[in-house]
């Protein structure tokens, strides 16, 4: 796996080994970034179920300047911590280890807002609706939400603040683009 562009393109990163994790394949990454402007002029992120990270490093090297990465699994946040480390992006990074209902809460309780969030679930075990539905209440993002999941799954059209932009089929894989409303 590999960061596509910006920065750090080409630059190699660490994955997780066995089946735990499904990294988002680099054509896959082109595509989402090539429909949402392949560049950013600053911004937070949040890489929810982060896996390696590379979706969170991918945003830093295309421009976000700070991006907040969580998972569950320790040896995920292993990988993630080094991933940050060959970039060099510790200053830009902050990692929670936590279920990503409580790192939800938290980042309620901080105040935080987010102009991108990254949603990839384990494919069939969380529910996407209930996950929208929180950030959606809480004002987490003001931009864009991307949720990747099975191309069976289904997605609500809109919330209060969020309309489908884009669906996407890839494979085995949907990606779903959600844009904050216009006000």
């Amino acid at each position: 796996m590999r960061i596509v562009a910006g920065k750090h393109r080409s630059r190699i990163l660490k994955t997780l080994e066995g089946q735990v994790t499904r990294p988002t394949l680099d054509k896959v990454k082109e595509s989402i970034f090539s429909s949402i402007g392949p560049y950013f002029e600053g911004g937070e992120a949040l890489d929810l179920f982060a896996g390696s990270g590379a979706i969170g490093l991918e945003c830093l090297s295309r421009g976000m300047d700070h991006c907040i990465f969580v998972d569950s699994s320790f040896d995920a946040i292993k990988i993630i911590k080094e991933n940050i480390n060959i970039l060099k992006e510790n200053d830009h990074a902050m990692v929670y280890r936590m279920d990503y209902s409580k790192a939800l809460d938290q980042c309620i309780h901080d105040k935080k807002q987010f102009d991108l969030i990254y949603i990839d679930p384990p494919y069939g075990k969380i529910s996407y609706d209930e996950i929208l539905t929180k950030i959606d209440n809480n004002s987490l993002c003001n931009y864009l939400i991307i949720c990747e999941g099975l191309k069976e799954d289904s997605f609500k059209d809109d919330y209060k603040s969020f309309k489908i932009k884009k669906e996407s089929i890839y494979g085995i894989t949907k990606i779903v683009i959600y844009k904050r409303n216009e006000e």
